[in-house]
């Protein structure tokens, strides 16, 4: 089996972050994601809570580097409490 990545690097890569709907998982989350893409502008996040307003569902656009870029990022946002699922 090869270890080359399917994804062609650098390119725009899409997550989605899940958890509650409160200023302190946005806030965590956002700080995560610019840790690791420092130069994260406003028009790459989006968000949308759900139908009854109890979760918050963050994506982030962001410029993936390399797949260790990729896979830093992505534990660091599974570790993180307030998150409840990264896709």
């Amino acid at each position: 089996m090869s270890d080359e990545s399917l994804i062609e690097f650098p390119c725009d890569f899409p997550i989605k972050i899940m958890g509650d709907n409160c200023d302190e998982f946005e806030a965590e989350i956002i700080r995560i994601v610019r840790q690791h893409v420092p130069d994260l502008g406003e028009a790459a996040i989006r968000q949308r809570q759900s139908g009854k307003g109890n979760y918050l569902a963050i994506t982030v656009i962001i410029r993936a580097q390399s797949q260790s870029h990729l896979d830093a990022l992505y534990r660091e946002l599974t570790a993180c409490k307030l998150a409840k699922m990264v896709l």
